[in-house]
């Protein structure tokens, strides 16, 4: 049953399937929770930035990978008999980020010396951020601290001691270095400015300290292993094509010291050229060096044809050829030519390649086909008469081996002049230059904190509203219990506010917002009691004109039974009815607070004097033969324990004092002729019961009762505790006769989260 006045109740939350809009207005409604959240994990994401945040710079070179080849005294370059898949890009690339030119960096800039300060705190970094670091260069590291500089020139260690933490500390003599990890087992000590070296039985230990901080500030000093050096610096490290297809190299390095990874970068540039230019006339050399060394026996051969065929002439002068044995001589002189080149080329392949090489298999093959023709020609020599064959055969010599030497001697000098004008294949485009500004900084941390509040907070919405249903749809909520919801109490803004300045103060809707769609919602409730059947009361009172017995219960506290009692039996004495409220709350009561009551004797007083009034009776015998009524007769009036209050037609009957046993009270037979006799001075007694899940007095207050209401609060009452205190009830035989959702919210929020929606403007209370 719903009354007319109250809110029209929508329902926008399908029973079957996920609703998008129901759990976007849940995550709305607990706005507060995922603001929480995320004011706390903003605050950790900005301690946690400022402790850890290191401002990275970056610089770059650019450089160009030239297409020019390598100088062959021999025919084509060697390489350009071999194809490659592989970019001649990429192998730079590989190049720059090898050990091969890393290494001689690490050295030079001293980047395998780390230092820090050990005695840098939580404070100071909070306080300033962008703290000094090291700072590596050719003379050495150094590092500046609030109490000095420190700079170390040179530091070598045993191998058990690399990348293992050492202590230096200044003493009035010099220095002193401990090992971090066993200070007890090592503890040197050294001059400031000079070469120290310590002889340990893993090895010599050398340091130079050449400037320390004062007031015995320790600093932690490491020697780096040379590849945990060089992937450190590899790592830093990018490099990529700056366009796909172009023979251009960028380098970015990035660090937390802009001077040093630029000084960093140009030294890397620096030597990734040297080396190079060292590779590429690696080459030209090993061909030179191999020319030398035959160029000297060829023109031993030279010598030995000459001095042959002008012994020759000299004894047999001048000789005719037929027309024949020149061209058998020409073309001897020229196959010898190539079997001459061709084995020089393989001598030179060999020198790189195994004789199992496809290039070198190939100029065999060569060898084999001109060696064939060659005995060919030698065949068709033979046949002619000796002393022409004579004559060829040295001719022959003399013209081969003078072809091959000048052709060597050519070829040599123009390697030499070749490689003197060799420059490498890299063009160095742009160098590294300091920009210092920052590519990082502490907007990506908080962004990420900030959305991980919002996530954490959704999270603990969502998770709470799966294991903690409350109370939101009076559909849902009928379909469950079984119970009509017979009113939703809006939340009033007035009443709310006053009991956040004055929380025991007045909460009647008529003295305080009687204007309000509050107020008409208790009326509503008023008139569907009115209308709504009694149940079967076991209260035996024969009189038909006695008081209606309403009884106000909830299943926990802080739902608003006693604001929904008062405010009912308010609204009952604008129908110029006699109403008296019992506070039958005999622990925690606060209607006499509600009406403003100084004098608290109540409830609770006058069931303990009813009991006391009947041990009182002198005669055992007659205490035995005297009724209950009787005994009850002697007890004081009941206009002591009832009170006007400022309203017409209303009394209340506050709790009293509190009891040591309320149960036992009301558990009592002087409860029930309580009842019975109030009934018969009002029209309408109204019951504000303790939590049913609390005590079981609502249970037995309700024994007697026309109709008992359950109060419920909205998006507070839990699901399960409500069915639990409706099926304590029922187990004692007591009806429920209707649910009043109370404290009832409406807002952009609440319109997809709890399905409800208002037409009208309300506050909260």
């Amino acid at each position: 049953m719903t009354n007319s006045t109250s809110p029209t109740i929508q329902s926008k939350a399908s029973e079957e399937g996920f609703n998008l809009l129901y759990y976007f207005g849940l995550l709305l409604n607990g706005w507060k929770t995922i603001l929480v959240c995320t004011l706390l994990s903003l605050i950790l994401g900005i301690t946690y930035s400022r402790y850890t945040y290191k401002p990275i710079y970056q610089t770059d070179a650019l450089v160009k990978i030239s297409d020019s080849k390598g100088v062959s005294a021999l025919g084509n370059n060697i390489s350009e008999l071999m194809e490659s898949g592989v970019s001649p890009v990429e192998d730079e690339r590989m190049l720059i980020k090898s050990r091969l030119v890393l290494e001689p960096v690490v050295k030079k800039l001293h980047l395998d010396i780390e230092l820090s300060n050990p005695e840098l705190g939580f404070l100071d970094r909070m306080a300033s951020p962008q703290q000094p670091t090291p700072t590596s260069d050719e003379a050495g590291v150094s590092l500046d601290t609030k109490n000095g500089p420190i700079e170390v020139n040179n530091f070598e260690v045993p191998k058990s001691y690399l990348n293992k933490p050492f202590t230096l500390t200044s003493t009035p003599e010099g220095f002193n270095l401990k090992l971090s990890s066993m200070p007890e087992v090592m503890s040197l000590d050294g001059k400031l400015g000079e070469v120290s070296t310590f002889n340990l039985p893993e090895g010599p230990l050398i340091i130079r300290v050449n400037k320390l901080p004062t007031d015995g500030q320790q600093i932690a000093i490491k020697k780096l292993s040379m590849p945990t050096a060089t992937k450190a610096l590899n790592n830093a490290l990018l490099i990529q094509q700056q366009e796909k297809g172009t023979s251009y190299l960028q380098l970015v390095l990035t660090g937390s010291n802009q001077q040093q990874i630029t000084r960093i970068l140009d030294s890397i540039v620096d030597e990734y050229a040297y080396r190079n230019q060292a590779l590429s006339t690696k080459e030209t050399t090993t061909t030179l060096e191999f020319m030398e060394s035959q160029i000297p026996e060829l023109k031993q051969n030279l010598e030995k044809s000459e001095e042959a065929f002008n012994k020759f002439l000299e004894q047999h002068g001048s000789i005719d050829v037929s027309r024949e044995a020149e061209i058998l001589l020409s073309e001897k002189t020229r196959i010898e030519g190539q079997f001459s080149e061709l084995n020089l080329k393989k001598a030179e392949l060999l020198t790189y390649y195994t004789a199992e090489h496809p290039l070198v298999i190939q100029i065999n093959d060569q060898l084999q086909e001109i060696n064939a023709r060659r005995n060919e020609i030698t065949q068709m020599v033979a046949e002619m008469p000796m002393i022409q064959r004579e004559f060829l055969k040295l001719s022959q010599d003399l013209e081969i081996d003078r072809e091959i030497y000048l052709t060597m001697l050519k070829n040599y000098q123009q390697l030499k002049i070749a490689r003197a004008g060799q420059i490498g294949e890299v063009r160095v485009i742009d160098t590294p230059i300091n920009t210092f500004d920052k590519i990082t900084s502490q907007g990506p941390i908080v962004a990420r904190s900030f959305l991980a509040g919002v996530l954490i907070g959704a999270l603990i919405i969502l998770i709470r509203s799966l294991m903690y249903r409350t109370i939101k749809e009076a559909d849902a909520l009928e379909s469950k219990t079984g119970i009509p919801v017979i009113a939703t109490v809006p939340r009033s803004k007035k009443i709310n506010q006053l009991q956040k300045s004055k929380p025991l103060g007045d909460s009647l809707l008529s003295v305080v917002d009687h204007d309000s769609v509050s107020y008409e919602s208790i009326k509503s409730l008023r008139t569907a009691l009115l209308l709504y059947p009694s149940s079967v009361s076991k209260i035996k009172n024969d009189n038909k004109d006695r008081a209606k017995i309403i009884v106000i219960a909830g299943e926990s506290p802080d739902v608003g039974k006693s604001f929904v009692c008062a405010n009912l039996a308010e609204s009952f004495g604008q129908l110029n009815k006699k109403v008296l409220i019992i506070d039958g709350d005999m622990r925690l009561g606060e209607q006499h607070h509600t009406f403003i009551i100084d004098d608290h004797t109540g409830l609770a007083d006058y069931l303990s004097q009813s009991i006391a009034n009947t041990r009182l009776v002198t005669n055992d015998t007659l205490n035995r033969n005297k009724s209950n009524s009787e005994a009850t007769a002697t007890a004081e009036d009941l206009a002591t324990y009832v009170h006007r209050t400022g309203f017409d037609n209303i009394d209340l009957m506050p709790r009293g004092k509190k009891p040591s046993n309320p149960t036992s009270l009301l558990s009592s037979a002087y409860y029930e002729q309580l009842i019975i006799k109030l009934s018969d001075y009002y029209d309408y007694i109204v019951i504000d019961t303790p939590p049913i899940l609390a005590a079981s007095d609502a249970i037995l207050m309700a024994q007697f009762a026309d109709q008992v209401i359950m109060v419920s609060r909205y998006n507070q009452t839990l699901e399960g505790q409500l069915m639990n205190a409706i099926n304590q009830l029922n187990k004692a035989q007591v009806k429920v006769d209707g649910i009043v959702i109370n404290d009832m919210t409406s807002s952009i929020m609440s319109k997809y989260s709890d399905g409800y929606n208002y037409t009208y403007d309300h506050g909260s209370a």
